[in-house]
């Protein structure tokens, strides 16, 4: 399953998985789940299974048939490291990053103990970006076991922001997306919030990402913040080769 994309930090996405579970906090309005049941309502096959995890193994081969050098966000229906997908399954998606190495995938996932676990066990291309989830403080375990994982970036998504981020572990990664949470049930982000991680990630020279206020509309609430956009990324080389890149 591949489709241009509306998020606005990424190009297109690329769902060999599908379907997931409720982990934390920032899971309680999934828009993932909320279009999986709409879809499965409307008989698409990829979703008979409604929000179940589900394989696609039809499509694990599918950024190799896109010639255009893209930004990939690798399974905005699922996480990569659900309990569900096995180790095997795995390392088959990151082969298929590795070998497509014209493109820049990025991967996020609530589930960072396991990540941890299966680090080892992945070949982490230079073209692989690695993220979690981050909507309050308690999960700043996420963070600390993202910088044991050896890819190239490592970003921290703070989406949908739920609370204050103070003194973020901010060394040793290189992009923080921030975002407040949108549609149905959606609750408030505060400024003095994103303020907060703007000026540590401008302290830390570290790329900064607003993405949204979010709200029930949030067409009407925008992006600006302070009058203006962040849309910082880190430096995107496209050109670069893969490299074997193995925890020890």
């Amino acid at each position: 399953m591949a489709y241009l994309s509306k998020i606005e930090w990424t190009e297109k996405t690329w769902n060999p998985v599908t379907g997931c579970s409720k982990v934390s906090p920032g899971c309680r309005n999934c828009y993932a789940e909320r279009i999986a049941k709409r879809l499965q309502k409307m008989g698409n096959p990829r979703y008979k299974n409604g929000f179940k995890v589900t394989l696609h193994y039809d499509l694990i081969d599918t950024p190799l048939q896109w010639k255009k050098p893209s930004i990939i966000f690798v399974n905005s229906m699922s996480d990569l490291f659900h309990e569900e997908v096995p180790l095997s399954f795995i390392q088959r998606v990151f082969k298929t990053m590795e070998k497509a190495h014209w493109h820049i995938f990025q991967v996020l996932t609530k589930r960072s103990k396991r990540l941890k676990e299966v680090a080892p066990n992945l070949t982490w291309a230079p073209n692989i970006w690695m993220g979690v989830s981050v909507e309050t403080s308690k999960y700043y375990y996420r963070i600390r076991d993202l910088l044991e994982v050896p890819a190239a970036v490592r970003f921290l998504s703070c989406e949908p922001l739920l609370g204050p981020l103070p003194n973020l572990p901010l060394e040793g990664i290189h992009w923080v997306i921030v975002g407040g949470e949108s549609g149905p049930n959606a609750r408030p982000m505060k400024e003095e919030w994103v303020i907060s991680i703007k000026e540590q990630c401008k302290a830390a020279g570290i790329p900064f990402f607003f993405k949204q206020w979010g709200g029930v509309q949030k067409w009407k609430t925008g992006r600006k913040l302070q009058g203006r956009e962040y849309n910082e990324m880190p430096s995107l080389n496209r050109k670069i080769k893969p490299i074997m890149m193995k925890l020890l």
